[in-house]
């Protein structure tokens, strides 16, 4: 077929029937692309799951955020030992210091006697660690808003009591705050189970040890 004169060729006309199918094709593949755009932003913005067989292998989840662990569960303080223990006493003594005695620390008295060397009381030290672990989790906005009272009632003043008792561990110490003291008491003997034990265990030239 000869072009027409002048060099110009006369565009092509397809049918209507034509130009509405191919519009609908468009229009399929742009919604299609719409519907993945929105699949990749939600699978992007999803936190990785929990049981991901990637997991142990320290791989990242779909956000590009590596697995986050678990925190270590609290120890009771005398199961620390060395630098563990003194990190955690050193914090202990940071809330005692700071917070609880400025607080709830009422006058020092013969009924309700104090130590400025309470770290060197294991038992004190005991009861305050366990009293700072509950004030934690009752401060924590997961305890709801009756949180704070409980800790209130079922935890500072028993602890209290029983630290600051007029008989308690603190008893030999300061009892007047112009007369600082520290003294720590001497606990019971060993029993006389243990003490027949040991005993028999030296005669015979063995250790003692308990039936089992």
């Amino acid at each position: 077929m000869n072009p027409p004169e002048g060099g110009e060729t006369e565009p092509v006309r397809l049918p209507e029937s034509d130009l509405e199918s191919i519009e609908a094709s468009v229009r399929k593949l742009l919604d299609q692309s719409a519907e993945q755009a929105r699949q990749l932003d939600s699978l992007a913005s999803a936190p990785p799951p929990t049981d991901s067989p990637f997991g142990a292998f320290g791989m990242p989840g779909f956000a590009g955020l590596p697995p986050q662990s678990a925190p270590p569960e609290p120890r009771p303080i005398l199961e620390l030992e060395g630098e563990e223990y003194e990190d955690e006493l050193d914090a202990l003594s940071d809330w005692v210091d700071d917070f609880l005695v400025r607080v709830y620390g009422a006058e020092v008295t013969t009924a309700a006697p104090w130590c400025e060397q309470w770290q060197e009381h294991a038992d004190v030290v005991a009861w305050l660690h366990a009293l700072w672990l509950a004030y934690q989790q009752h401060k924590d906005p997961e305890a709801g808003l009756s949180g704070l009272f409980v800790w209130h009632r079922d935890f500072l003043t028993h602890a209290m009591a029983t630290v600051r008792a007029a008989g308690g561990p603190l008893s030999a110490c300061m009892t007047d705050p112009d007369r600082p003291a520290h003294r720590l008491l001497p606990g019971p003997p060993p029993s006389s189970r243990n003490t027949a034990e040991t005993a028999e265990s030296k005669e015979n030239g063995a250790p003692g040890l308990g039936a089992g």
